[in-house]
């Protein structure tokens, strides 16, 4: 694995210390630099671990200078186009895309394990009516680890791969849970006769007079295939925020539930899983589609505090590629609902005026994928608190197969990051005796 060396030389003591290059399958060579602070006395400082590689993985590889995303080496416009979301949860947890006998033994058994234990339910009559989903989903998915203690042998692969599939198959109806309780709307449990989309939307839509999906009545297909595609697109980044947090918390061997959780704590921050419904809350701001060329200025001014939400990304540099495929959908979702939101309308407008901007053109500044699935979230009916758990719901086949990847290393250390310490030097107490 390891071809070339890399030369670090300290000029304080004139020591210098060579340190393999590790060789990936694709993108840039990694150091290996464990030894570091033995060798040479020090650490690296790296703010947000931009340029460190904290563990090795097969499954997902992003290329950010080239908009290239792929997961296991699948392109994902190959995968949005071909595949259904449970296809691609089963290739990132099993690392090769299912024949149809195991994608029909992978929906049963995730359609089998999407219901929840009546006292779990019953949590939800806790939660204030005014509570967030995100703070409703945090609780309830870290408390599957007091119904399913006795399987929680994180050593046994068997009972790490039912516990991967059991929070697939129960996201979707503690997510729908979530929002129901926040409308006071009564549970709806989930079906066995749906597929993955369709079942969620049932859960989140039906009214007690009318299931939303029946053999009679069923949701427009193209708003299933939307959702799809959004799932497809979310179920996995590589080493995010929220899948560090993940594998962070996996090291310490905690249970895949209280690991899960964390991720979800994680992405509910406005910096990564809230991105999309800052998009619409900065589309309010702008107000109507006079006011898009004055934002436009704004967002270029650099002592402006308006930011162009949902425009570039810190790891693409280039177009994003899930907003290639997801802008198609985005106006044809638009174009099915016609629907007269103004925001809809005034999304088109930023878009235009962005795309033809030199400034956005020079700087590569192009629509994300936040840009456009908020957007289409929203003509779907979604609530813009529920956001952030939609994308829960994709992002969890990717949090359980790289917790499946971590456990199922010889070896996991517990991660433990270093500092560079900046606070006063060793001091003594002031004692005052009271005379």
């Amino acid at each position: 694995m390891a071809n070339n060396t890399l030369l670090i030389k300290h000029t304080g003591t004139g020591k210098q210390v060579e340190y393999p290059l590790l060789k990936s399958t694709l993108g840039a060579e990694t150091v290996e630099i464990r030894n570091l602070y033995k060798d040479l006395g020090c650490f690296t400082h790296d703010p947000g671990f931009v340029a460190t590689a904290s563990c090795t993985s097969k499954i997902t590889y992003i290329d950010g200078d080239n908009g290239i995303l792929l997961y296991r080496g699948y392109p994902i416009e190959q995968l949005a186009e071909h595949c259904e979301f449970t296809e691609v949860a089963y290739l990132l947890m099993h690392g090769e895309l299912p024949n149809e006998r195991e994608l029909q033994d992978f929906n049963l058994e995730i359609s089998d394990r999407a219901i929840i234990h009546e006292s779990l339910r019953k949590f939800f009559d806790g939660f204030h009516y005014d509570a967030h989903p995100m703070a409703m989903l945090v609780g309830v998915v870290g408390s599957l680890s007091a119904f399913y203690h006795s399987e929680m042998n994180i050593k046994d692969p068997a009972q790490r791969l039912r516990a991967a599939t059991r929070m697939i198959g129960k996201m979707p109806t503690i997510a729908a849970a979530s929002y129901r309780h926040s409308v006071g709307r009564p549970f709806v449990y989930p079906r066995m006769d749906l597929s993955y989309c369709e079942n969620f939307l049932n859960m989140m839509f039906s009214r007690s007079s009318q299931n939303y999906i029946d053999q009679d009545h069923y949701i427009d297909q193209d708003f299933v295939k939307a959702l799809n595609l959004l799932f497809i697109l979310h179920a996995d980044h590589e080493q995010n925020a929220s899948t560090s947090t993940v594998r962070l918390a996996a090291s310490t061997g905690a249970n895949p539930y209280a690991c899960v959780a964390a991720g979800i704590a994680a992405l509910w921050g406005p910096a990564h899983g809230g991105a999309n419904e800052a998009v619409l809350n900065m589309l309010a701001e702008i107000g109507s589609v006079e006011n898009v060329p004055k934002y436009i200025a704004k967002a270029k001014d650099h002592e402006d505090p308006f930011r162009l939400m949902g425009f570039g990304h810190r790891v693409y540099k280039n177009f994003d590629p899930r907003a290639t495929i997801i802008r198609k959908t985005c106006h044809e979702v638009l174009s099915k609902t016609q629907t007269n939101d103004p925001l809809f309308e005034l999304a088109l407008a930023v878009e235009e005026h962005a795309l033809k901007d030199e400034y956005f053109i020079e700087k590569k500044l192009y629509p994300n994928v936040d840009f456009y699935s908020g957007i289409i979230y929203k003509a779907l009916g979604i609530p813009v608190d529920m956001f952030t758990v939609m994308f829960a719901i994709a992002r969890t086949s990717g949090w359980v197969s790289h917790w499946l990847e971590m456990m199922d290393e010889p070896t996991t250390p517990i991660s433990r990051p270093r500092q560079l310490y900046v606070g006063p030097t060793q001091r003594d107490l002031a004692i005052i005796k009271n005379l």
